[in-house]
């Protein structure tokens, strides 16, 4: 078989209403997780990377959208199974491995809401379920490559002390790389070579084209 024989994919149906119950699902979702967050966190929390995917991948699901669920598909993979590792290494040992679930042990917050972040053990499943469905949209990397760095813009006004979104400081050696532009720049560079190019090459190869409509 040639690489580029598609033939051996599951080839989306436009006839298909996907997610008839799934979408449900997600809205649903976003009823209860949105008033727990802003109540436990605050709403600037809802502008970190994983929380604008969660929203947007309901979103996705509820218009049935190829390009938006495809390039949160790029967002959540890896920071999702990041995220896995280091809470349950956390979990067996009493130490994170990357830092960033240390959220998930403060009892000052109730536990049912920290249950929700488990959205970042299911979250990737439903993903990958939905471009199975609806085909992977190519456009997707561009796409979220702008949404990081709209995101990454708007970090630098919460200051550095809350360094959101690794805005002021990177989550590896702590320091900052140079003026806000150079900063803003690496850390878009290196999200988008490191999490959403090795992505969109395997969703790429994984699953059929998504149908060449005018949607998101």
């Amino acid at each position: 078989m040639h690489s580029g024989d598609n033939t051996s994919r599951t080839q989306p149906s436009g006839n298909e209403r996907p997610f008839p119950i799934l979408r449900w699902v997600g809205i649903t979702w976003l009823v209860v997780w949105i008033p727990a967050y802003w109540h436990a966190w605050g709403w600037q929390n809802f502008l970190h990377f994983c929380d604008v995917a969660v929203f947007l991948s309901c979103v996705g699901l509820w218009l049935r959208g190829p390009l938006l669920l495809s390039s949160q598909a790029l967002a959540s993979m890896v920071p999702d199974v990041v995220w896995c590792v280091d809470a349950g290494w956390h979990w067996f040992t009493g130490h994170g491995v990357f830092g960033g679930t240390e959220y998930m042990w403060d009892h000052s917050v109730p536990l049912w809401i920290r249950l929700l972040s488990l959205v970042h053990v299911v979250l990737p499943c439903v993903l990958l379920y939905a471009l199975a469905k609806v085909g992977y949209d190519r456009r997707a990397l561009p796409l979220q490559i702008a949404i990081c760095a709209a995101l990454l813009v708007v970090s630098r006004f919460f200051g550095a002390q809350l360094n959101l979104n690794y805005a002021y400081q990177d989550p590896i050696f702590h320091r900052s790389w140079g003026s806000a532009p150079i900063q803003l720049a690496a850390v878009l560079a290196f999200i988008s070579l490191v999490f959403y190019a090795p992505m969109h090459l395997l969703f790429a190869r994984l699953f059929a084209p998504a149908p060449n409509r005018r949607t998101l």
